[in-house]
């Protein structure tokens, strides 16, 4: 029999997630070094980068005695099912606020039904209505009718400035360890709270999931707030999302499944993948000198 994690695990710091060295040549034929920082293993529920940014939110939250969190995603959603699981980890009231008003007649899909399952009160907007969500009024406007007026607001994908004093953490359990961290980005926190928390002379490198090419400006957005400043050295490798959030074409299917046999671990096929395809193609291409020693961060699990 499995027990859950008590409640108060959500909010402890936890021990480092292993890093471990892989052997392959489609980066050692080229002089590339590749570790791999399992992140994913960092909470049994909330992994990598989903613990990261949720903690010290949801410390907030229960610190300043709030009595729910809302938050805001997709139909596919890892940040509301993350967020979801730790409500009920926690015995916290969670609304998610959906993309899509088409989507409140229909059944829900296998990603929001774990949501409904964890306690997560679900309401759905219009797309239109969604892009405006940053507006105060038009925010304001969604809360009350979700019912959510008084929760704890966590933006989409978990990205604040809380959120990246935890990535930091990421940077710093890092340092020294290689030359180049690479993590896979949605919308650009984890990466932003990465490389703020790296050492001198490293740099982190992001592969957006996402087409647009709208995370530079955003990364920059959210040190400003969350450090000041610019902090620390980091990069964006663009051109790796397959044709949009959630696509997973069949090479990049066979590429996840054939990295996650050679190395015993399972791929995430959203974000990791693109990530471990990018590292490979930017190796062949020389991107990284030989003698570098790049890490990948598994920031999710299947």
């Amino acid at each position: 029999m499995t027990h859950s994690p008590d409640p108060g695990s959500i909010l402890r710091p936890r021990p480092a997630s292993p890093v471990v060295e892989v052997e392959d040549e489609r980066f050692g034929r080229y002089g590339v070094r590749l570790l791999v920082k399992r992140d994913d293993l960092v909470h049994p529920e909330l992994p990598g980068n989903k613990w990261r940014k949720l903690a010290p939110n949801l410390r907030a939250a229960v610190e300043g005695g709030f009595p729910g969190v809302a938050t805001f995603g997709g139909a596919y959603s890892n940040h509301l099912r993350a967020t979801a699981a730790a409500g009920r980890l926690l015995g916290m009231a969670t609304v998610g606020i959906v993309r899509g008003d088409e989507l409140a007649g229909r059944p829900l899909n296998d990603s929001l039904a774990r949501c409904a399952a964890d306690g997560m009160r679900l309401h759905f907007v219009t797309r239109a209505e969604y892009r405006r969500k940053a507006e105060p009024e038009v925010l304001g406007r969604m809360l009350a009718e979700a019912g959510a007026g008084s929760s704890y607001v966590v933006p989409e994908g978990g990205s604040n400035a809380l959120a990246l004093e935890g990535c930091a953490e990421l940077g710093r359990e890092l340092r020294g360890v290689s030359d180049v961290v690479a993590v896979a980005c949605g919308t650009g926190g984890t990466l932003a709270g990465l490389a703020a928390g790296l050492g001198p002379g490293q740099r982190a490198l992001g592969v957006p999931v996402l087409a647009g090419g709208f995370l530079g400006a955003e990364i920059r957005s959210l040190q400003e707030a969350a450090f000041g400043g610019p902090a620390g050295a980091w990069s964006l490798a663009e051109g790796f999302h397959h044709g949009g959030y959630a696509r997973v074409p069949a090479r990049l299917e066979e590429f996840a499944a054939d990295f996650g046999e050679r190395h015993g671990f399972p791929v995430e096929r959203v974000y990791v993948a693109k990530l471990l395809w990018a590292l490979a193609a930017l190796a062949e291409s020389g991107a990284f000198p030989p003698g570098t020693t790049l890490t990948a961060v598994v920031t999710g699990r299947p």
